[in-house]
Formats: C-alpha cells, sequence, structure tokens
C-alpha cells in the first residue's frame, strides 16, 4: 500500500475504523471473531492505522481490538479517542485534565498496551480551554503514554492555538463525496501547519456504496435511523448522489465505495480515510481504492456530484462540532 503522512507519522494512505465492530451501524449484527478476522486481514494488506475510542461501546470495541492485535501491536499505529466520557463527574463534554488522566490509563488498560500512538481529543470541551488540553496531552507524551496528539471536528482558530501548546499530528473530520464541509478553510490551514487528516465515514456512513435502497432496511437500533440524510425525503433526494457516483463508478470498472475513496485519497498524500467496517470481503474491497486511478474528468465529475440533503449528524451531536 502506497504511504501518507499525518505530521511526523507514516501510515498507510487508508486505514481501519472499528466503531462498527462494537456499535452503532447494527445492521447484520456484531461477530467478534470475524471482526478480529478483519483487523488481522487488513495489516496484512498494509492498513497500518487502526481507530478506535473509549465510547465505542463504550470500551467494548478497545477491547476487542486488544485481543485483535495480539502479537501484532507492533505492526500498527493504534489510535483511540477520548473527551465524550467524563471521569470527573461533569456532564456532558469532559476534556479537563484530570479527566484525561483517567481516560488515558483505562484505554491503556483495554487495549493492553503501555502507549497509544495518537490519542484525539474526540470533540471540543468548550468548558475546557484547549491550551489545557493540549498541555495535559504534551505530558502525557513527556511520560511516554501516548507518542502523538490529534483533534476531531474542530475549527481553524482551536487548531491554531492548539499547534501553539504542541505539534498536532492530525486533525480528524467527517470528509466525503457528500459532507465537503472541510475544504474551505480546515485543509488550507492543516497544509500550512503541517497537520495530516484523517475522514471518517468517508462512505457517507455506508450510503455511497449503494447497497441501502431504502431506510426502511435497517434496524431500529441502527445509529443512522438518527441520522437526517436517511430521514424520509432526504432518503430519496440523496439516492441521487449514490446513483450518480455508481455510473462514474461503472465506466472506471471499479465499484462506488473505491471510486469514493480513491477521490478522497486524489486530494493529497497527508489525507488517510478510515473507512470502517466488521467483515474481511468489504475490507478488500475498501483496500482496493489503492489501486484506483481517476482521471481529471472523472475528479470533475464526482466534484459535481448532487448536493445531500440534511444534516451529517444528528441535532445534538451537531452542537459539538466546532467551526
Amino acid at each position: 500500500m502506497k504511504q501518507a503522512q499525518l505530521g511526523d507519522l507514516q501510515v498507510g494512505r487508508l486505514g481501519l475504523g472499528a466503531m462498527g465492530m462494537s456499535a452503532a451501524y447494527s445492521i447484520g449484527g456484531f461477530d467478534d471473531a470475524e471482526s478480529i478476522r478483519t483487523v488481522h486481514r487488513a495489516i496484512d494488506l498494509g492498513v497500518t492505522l487502526i481507530d478506535t475510542a473509549e465510547v465505542y461501546g463504550p470500551f467494548v470495541n478497545e477491547e476487542l481490538l486488544a485481543r485483535a492485535l495480539e502479537g501484532r501491536r507492533d505492526q500498527v499505529v493504534l489510535a483511540t479517542k477520548f473527551g465524550l466520557i467524563s471521569h470527573t463527574g461533569r456532564d456532558g463534554l469532559d476534556s479537563s485534565p484530570a479527566s484525561i488522566r483517567t481516560a488515558v490509563d483505562g484505554s491503556l488498560k483495554r487495549l493492553e498496551t503501555d502507549h497509544i500512538d495518537l490519542y484525539y481529543q474526540h470533540r471540543l470541551d468548550r468548558g475546557t480551554p484547549i491550551e489545557d488540553t493540549v498541555g495535559a496531552l504534551a505530558e502525557l507524551i513527556a511520560a511516554g503514554k501516548i507518542r502523538h496528539i490529534g483533534l476531531s471536528e474542530v475549527g481553524v482558530d482551536t487548531i491554531r492555538r492548539a499547534h501553539a501548546v504542541h505539534p498536532i499530528a492530525a486533525v480528524q473530520s467527517e470528509y466525503s463525496l457528500w459532507t465537503r464541509d472541510q475544504e474551505a478553510e480546515i485543509l488550507p490551514v492543516l497544509r500550512e501547519l503541517g497537520i495530516g487528516f484523517v475522514p471518517y465515514s468517508p462512505l457517507g456512513r455506508g450510503f455511497l456504496t449503494g447497497s441501502i435502497r431504502s431506510n426502511a432496511e435497517l434496524p431500529d437500533t441502527d445509529y443512522r435511523k438518527s441520522n437526517p440524510r436517511f430521514f424520509d425525503g432526504n432518503f430519496e433526494h440523496n439516492l441521487r448522489s449514490a446513483d450518480e457516483l455508481r455510473a462514474i463508478s461503472d465506466e472506471v470498472g471499479a465499484t462506488p465505495a473505491q471510486v469514493a475513496l480513491a477521490w478522497l485519497l486524489a486530494k493529497g498524500p497527508d489525507i488517510v480515510p478510515i473507512p470502517g467496517t466488521k467483515r474481511v470481503a468489504r475490507l478488500e474491497e475498501n483496500v482496493g481504492a489503492d489501486a484506483v486511478e481517476l482521471s481529471p474528468e472523472q475528479l470533475a465529475r464526482l466534484d459535481g456530484l448532487t448536493p445531500a440533503v440534511g444534516g451529517h449528524h444528528a441535532e445534538a451531536q451537531m452542537a459539538w462540532i466546532d467551526r
């Protein structure tokens, strides 16, 4: 697999998001054994960045990855996140230094490792100055508990303030053919500062693959039931972009997922999408995007897909996004 840079971190240019192995996407159920096989196959194919968070489950996704990485920990760049769970008794988001110190020890124990390669603040805690949060993370680097600092869904001002305290390796935010918010301001600042970018939900939570044709196919327990882009009316409109993508992918001779990922990879060597899957077959399909080359004309057509309607998170979660 070709390589990419997240600050000083070198990783395979496609990563693996592990959330769906334990939480959120309940279609098809959960199968730990298949998830572990998926992680092993990812490593075999050159995927090095593996992404989780303490809140996934909560906690059980980190424990699952510990089992999956037994004997192979040194082959991956392991990323996890803190901040959506308070460890100090506060309500809501908590990135206070005291909560971080408890959170990191919990993640280290569950992941059965002595260090975390990339430790993200999951969402900005407006009750704690970002300088205090990053200062506490810098202390964890000095203590050897983490290697690099990441931020998720943050705006330009937060990025600059954080990076002034300690270098930030990566920013993780939603970015895909139907979520383009990052292009105008965030990506230019990241490149100015030498910070890598990690798009999550690069396949629109599976929508862009074209495999879901009705929200009635989703179980009531599936996280996407609360996502406005999957609501009645919005869903039918958004099928246009999925169908347009499929038409282009047929011309390319690749799957819609591979073309959607190849479009992201074409945006630069500092972008590392983390498509999530819990199945080996899907993992292999996604990794195939590394070999897909898109022409300038195809890239332009993909840039012009029908925009999605509906927020890309539920209203309460949108309030956590810093812009």
